[in-house]
């Protein structure tokens, strides 16, 4: 996935367009990260108007998206516009040769005009979604996730969601280093699950006035420091609501509250981000990776680790190690895959 194609038109929200050029800048002076080529595509020869006023001539027509390698539909102001036939039909064309397509916010509604989300999960702004299921029945509307998609489209929440699609995107194509990388240089956030709830009643906790430790005194986010340090420990939900100084059920409540997920299965999104990382950036045997990362064994890593990356790991590090297997000592055994 290196060259990306941003569909811009009137109405284009500029924040969603941001966001993409953003997070597939030339990097080129930066080792160790990808060079992108980022192609602003529109129709031909037209003065684009964004949100909040701003205009922007697009770098190539509409047919250069047919060679890209994705396809980024930004959100749009206005869900209730119609889109110029020539939009929707680029966008046909498009998924017809087989390029991938996301969107962003409520660019979901242009894919579903397009007709290319019918009978497909589909997300976007929380407050959006009833009028998004209303208008297109034939899509299955999920209102309570950051983002969602596979086989050649996505779909996202608003705003800083948009920004959690995208690094995923480029994460799936090019590794979990990759990803960080470029999350660190928007200071923002390197992973967060597509299936995390995109409204938390409490996103950010109040400080106790201890918040000498960075965390403001939230002993769920010392708690969090204390698990990903020791990922390989037998982290239980018990455990870590006795670590909180809290019941169980308490603990269970308070941290999907605040995190927008389950504290298992964010447990089990850290192991398997750390596998990616070890799997990228070490030698280490598949078999010593699922230990580190929590896991007994490469025959517990792998059902995990294949489900939520798409890929089991001795193929995830070919992929990203350009390796060509990983010896007798993988210890990923001799079972099936």
């Amino acid at each position: 996935m290196r060259t990306v194609g941003c569909l811009i038109f009137d109405g284009v929200r500029a924040f969603d367009y941001a966001v993409i050029g953003e997070v597939w800048a030339d990097r080129t002076s930066r080792p160790g990260l990808p060079a992108f080529d980022l192609r602003v595509c529109g129709p031909e020869g037209t003065r684009v108007r964004l949100g909040g006023g701003l205009e922007r001539v697009p770098d190539h027509g509409l047919a250069a998206l047919a060679d890209c390698d994705l396809v980024m539909v930004p959100g749009i102001e206005d869900p209730d516009a119609r889109r110029d036939p020539e939009i929707l039909d680029a966008l046909r064309a498009v998924v017809a040769a087989g390029v991938p397509v996301a969107s962003l916010c409520a660019g979901a509604f242009v894919l579903a005009e397009a007709g290319l989300l019918d009978g497909r999960e589909a997300t976007t702004h929380w407050a959006l979604a009833p009028e998004l299921a209303r208008r297109f029945p034939a899509v299955t509307v999920r209102p309570e996730v950051l983002f969602t998609g596979g086989d050649g489209r996505w779909t996202s929440a608003g705003v800083a969601a948009g920004i959690d699609l995208c690094l995923h995107l480029v994460r799936t194509a090019h590794g979990q280093q990759a990803a960080a990388a470029i999350a660190r240089s928007m200071v923002t956030a390197p992973f967060r699950a597509g299936g995390q709830s995109q409204f938390i009643p409490s996103p950010v906790p109040e400080a106790t006035g201890d918040g000498v430790d960075g965390t403001g005194g939230d002993p769920l986010a010392r708690l969090r420091a204390e698990v990903l340090a020791s990922l390989d420990g037998p982290w239980t939900v018990r455990r870590m609501a006795g670590a909180a100084l809290m019941s169980e059920r308490t603990f269970a409540r308070r941290f999907t509250a605040t995190t927008g997920t389950t504290p298992m299965r964010w447990l089990l999104d850290q192991r398997v981000l750390t596998a990616q990382r070890l799997l990228e950036e070490t030698d280490l045997p598949v078999d010593t990776v699922a230990v580190r990362s929590g896991f007994a064994s490469a025959v517990s890593l792998r059902p995990v680790f294949t489900e939520r990356v798409g890929v089991a790991p001795r193929e995830y590090r070919r992929t990203f190690r350009g390796r060509s297997g990983d010896g007798e000592g993988d210890g990923e055994g001799d079972g099936p895959r």
